[in-house]
């Protein structure tokens, strides 16, 4: 069995861990950290394990479980608003087909392609720890609360409680439309309005609530606090071109999946300089997360995608 990435096992432990930690640097290393572990058993101990992914997904899990503490620690030290590390391609790319069974309760559970959306993702980051591994583990990946026990050494009963609690929390939040043909439309509408600098455009296009948050990583800059409300947000976007930020020569703005949902990246002179990830909701833009951290771009850097400036 190898575990190299690309590997579908590679894969379905990268789906797991970036999932849990918001940060596909920090899978990778829970990953990397799993995978010594596994090769500093014996091969007689191993060979005692009848599921290595099985038993690789409860150690990677474990590493995360104890990294969120103080991973959130570090967030709240972090230069600006921190946003999770978005990742280029169709959410199904996050995790290996097949790997795991769907949750037992499907009208109640948060799905697969929503697990990975930036926007669940930044809510997520409320959750305990505890929380956050029995959410992602039961409801993404199928694993009964039996086996989450042993990850997060609670009985089942208070594993389920910490799930249940888990989708209260997110329940309560505004829920965001699926991909699809509807949401894509709005999200080009709203990639033409800010090219155009069109106050009146962006005003069709933008819920009266909507917010808007930049992630910097205090390299870029991008604001310390959410903006809130359409004039805001749309005084903000225009303002941007007006003050050469976004300069009309050698700006290209293209639509291609982030997180598995339509997004926008906004490339200078052929080099990727933001993402932007954009929550729809009843056919309006409701929320913007921007991300131009250049650590978190790197694996952005190859992408082409649709041109919509024209």
């Amino acid at each position: 069995m190898t575990f190299a990435p690309g590997d579908p096992e590679y894969r379905h432990l990268f789906g797991v861990a970036y999932r849990l930690l918001g940060s596909a640097q920090d899978a990778e290393d829970a990953i990397q950290d799993g995978l010594i572990r596994w090769q500093q058993l014996s091969e007689t101990d191993r060979g005692l394990i009848r599921e290595p992914l099985a038993w690789l997904t409860r150690v990677v899990s474990r590493i995360c479980l104890d990294q969120l503490g103080s991973a959130r620690a570090r967030r709240e030290q972090y230069a600006g608003i921190w946003l999770p590390e978005p990742l280029p391609g169709p959410g199904d790319s996050l995790v290996s087909d097949g790997t795991a069974a769907a949750a037992s309760d499907p009208a109640d559970a948060v799905t697969r392609d929503e697990s990975v959306s930036m926007a669940l993702l930044l809510v997520m980051e409320q959750l305990s720890p505890g929380e956050r591994v029995a959410l992602v583990l039961h409801d993404v990946f199928g694993l009964p609360f039996g086996e989450i026990g042993r990850i997060v050494d609670r009985s089942p009963d208070a594993c389920r409680q910490l799930a249940s609690t888990a989708r209260r929390h997110i329940r309560s939040r505004p829920r965001f439309t699926a991909s699809g043909p509807e949401r894509d439309r709005v999200v080009a509408a709203f990639a033409q309005a800010c090219m155009g600098g069109d106050l009146g455009a962006l005003a069709e296009v933008l819920d009266p609530d909507v917010v808007s948050r930049g992630d910097g990583g205090g390299v870029v800059s991008a604001g310390t606090r959410p903006i809130h409300g359409l004039v805001r947000v749309a005084r903000l976007l225009t303002g941007l071109r007006r003050s050469g930020l976004i300069p009309d020569a050698g700006i290209a703005w293209e639509l291609a999946p982030i997180n598995g949902q339509t997004g926008i990246v906004v490339l200078n002179h052929g080099t990727v300089y933001a993402v932007i990830d954009v929550a729809v909701r009843d056919g309006l833009v409701a929320e913007l997360a921007t991300v131009v951290a250049p650590d978190k771009l790197r694996r952005w850097q190859h992408l082409t995608g649709t041109d919509v400036t024209t």
